[in-house]
């Protein structure tokens, strides 16, 4: 199975997340007026086994609240303020379930759901993403991401037809992702390499084994446009509205 989504693309990483609350509503919206094709986003468990939409393990960072995500139920997850680190937004936000996300953004963008269960890889994550792709049928318009192979393989055995981005951290502790043998762990159509192992032989390689390049997290102009040089098939972003510039800069450029 190949992946045949059009190059290259903008990932809004956790919506447009340096203009508004991350993986909220109004980050996403935002990221999809600012010309993002892709909203990448981290789905993770409540205490009842909810798909919730939030990057940390805790709720300390981004919220008003405090403890794991994990312990919290639904009910108390959303009753936080998930924008208290933006306070121009004077709506208070709130964590948002999978469902209301796809809800809101079906028929707007593609999504990228990073299975982020990093603390408890073997839990439930997979089977209820598999479930509300197959309820929304959304299959067309969504990858599936992770570092971590084990909830990408379960997810696989559920959805086979959905593509799979591989996740790679940076430098030596990613290298295993990155190479021929990452493949065989889990069959993967796009690799998501950290943008400073970025090289022409990495670009080349993984086009020649049919993956996709999708790079995080690119937020400097020289940078954006260092990458798009390179051909990467897509630049995961805080920033979607001047990574669009830039890319419409280099598309004038190559005309």
């Amino acid at each position: 199975m190949s992946l045949h989504w059009r190059s290259p693309l903008i990932f809004a990483h956790r919506g447009a997340s340096a203009q508004a609350p991350e993986n909220t509503l109004s980050a996403f919206e935002l990221a999809v007026q600012s010309g993002a094709d892709v909203i990448e986003l981290d789905a993770k468990l409540s205490a009842d086994e909810h798909v919730v939409i939030i990057h940390d393990q805790t709720v300390d960072r981004t919220t008003d609240g405090t403890g794991n995500v994990s312990n919290l139920p639904l009910a108390a997850l959303q009753e936080l303020n998930a924008s208290i680190n933006f306070p121009e937004f004077s709506n208070k936000e709130h964590i948002p379930t999978l469902e209301e996300v796809i809800e809101s953004l079906r028929g707007k963008t593609l999504i990228d759901i990073e299975l982020s269960n990093y603390k408890s890889p073997f839990d439930a994550l997979p089977a209820k993403v598999a479930q509300i792709i197959l309820h929304f049928g959304i299959h067309e318009h969504v990858l599936v991401s992770s570092f971590h192979p084990i909830p990408l393989i379960k997810f696989h055995q559920l959805l086979p037809s959905i593509p799979i981005g591989f996740l790679a951290k940076r430098g030596f502790q990613g290298s295993l992702s990155r190479s021929k043998l990452g493949r065989l762990i889990i069959p993967h159509q796009a690799l998501h390499p950290e943008k400073s192992d970025i090289s022409p032989n990495l670009v080349l390689a993984s086009h020649r084994s049919g993956l996709r390049v999708h790079t995080y997290t690119v937020n400097e102009p020289d940078e954006i446009m260092r990458l798009f040089k390179l051909g990467v098939d897509g630049i995961i972003t805080d920033n979607p509205l001047l990574t669009r510039r830039i890319l419409e800069s280099f598309t004038e450029l190559e005309s």
